[in-house]
């Protein structure tokens, strides 16, 4: 791994890990669901014609029509969606750590739902991620600083991501993956939009923090991000690159407390570490694995 890849991973890691701040500054202002949706549609329209102009094709073999639908709902109708409405009550640094889980559920899921072995270093990466994230919550609660309902939204997506994670593996090999990416953004887009429309009334108050984080949303994780990812990933193979998922609860509280000024506990730090170590010992096991 040279060193633009892993300036790549950092950058990817800091952008995905910012949109819990930004999301936080939206809601606050914004219907979230219904802004999502602008969102969605907005950067799918940016992946659609940057694809096109790249010679990308938005004629879909069924396993990436399959992949689109699947992520298109699961990840950002559900996944999004329901972080967005959390992230009403739920502090950006808190919906970081739990959407940071993800690498820790595909691996648990792999093992009990398709049969793949678990190591030793595995399994201890999965004992510590969890045990952190217990300890997070265990502190929160206790002060009072987690509302349950939103904690609950918050695990449902992830959950969500997951479940779509596990039922698109492989099916989106085979090239024309920012198209992929555009038409998925545009289905979740479609979706929220029937929600929130049903839902929502349109209320904003307007500020210029608003269109920055709005802004920043659409432009930075939501396409700026993809495209460094599918760089780095054609650069190092993708194993190498879910490396890079060990740094997203430390950027992800790291920027909620800069931007937002969130306060930060001792049991606060202690749990990012731990699932942090987690995560980093889940995702070497994986590469051990491909590369053996």
């Amino acid at each position: 791994m040279d060193a633009r890849a892993i300036l790549m991973g950092v950058a990817f890691a800091f952008m995905w890990s910012s949109a819990f701040t930004s999301a936080r500054i939206i809601v606050a202002s914004a219907p979230p669901i219904t802004t999502l949706a602008l969102r969605f549609l907005i950067s799918g329209l940016l992946a659609v014609m940057i694809a096109r102009a790249l010679g990308q094709t938005w004629r879909l073999t069924p396993s990436q029509a399959r992949a689109t639908i699947i992520f298109g709902i699961c990840q950002n109708a559900l996944y999004l969606g329901l972080n967005f409405v959390a992230m009403q009550t739920v502090e950006a640094s808190l919906a970081a750590i739990i959407a940071s889980t993800l690498p820790l559920l595909v691996a648990l899921a792999g093992w009990l739902f398709m049969r793949e072995k678990l190591g030793a270093l595995p399994t201890a990466g999965l004992l510590m991620g969890f045990s952190g994230v217990v300890i997070i919550m265990w502190g929160r609660t206790g002060s009072g600083t987690a509302d349950p309902v939103g904690v609950l939204l918050c695990i449902a997506g992830v959950l969500a991501l997951t479940i779509a994670t596990l039922s698109v593996r492989n099916a989106t090999a085979g090239g024309n993956m920012l198209m992929i990416v555009g038409l998925q953004m545009l289905v979740g887009a479609a979706a929220l939009a029937l929600i929130g429309g049903a839902t929502e009334t349109w209320e904003v108050t307007m500020s210029w923090q608003l269109v920055a984080a709005f802004v920043y949303t659409t432009l930075v994780p939501g396409l700026a991000a993809t495209l460094v990812w599918f760089m780095l990933v054609n650069r190092i193979g993708p194993v190498k690159s879910a490396t890079f998922h060990f740094l997203n609860p430390i950027f992800g509280v790291a920027i909620a407390a800069l931007i937002l000024s969130e306060k930060l506990s001792f049991t606060d730090f202690v749990g990012v570490a731990i699932i942090t170590v987690g995560i980093l010992f889940v995702q070497i096991s994986k590469k051990a694995k491909t590369s053996t």
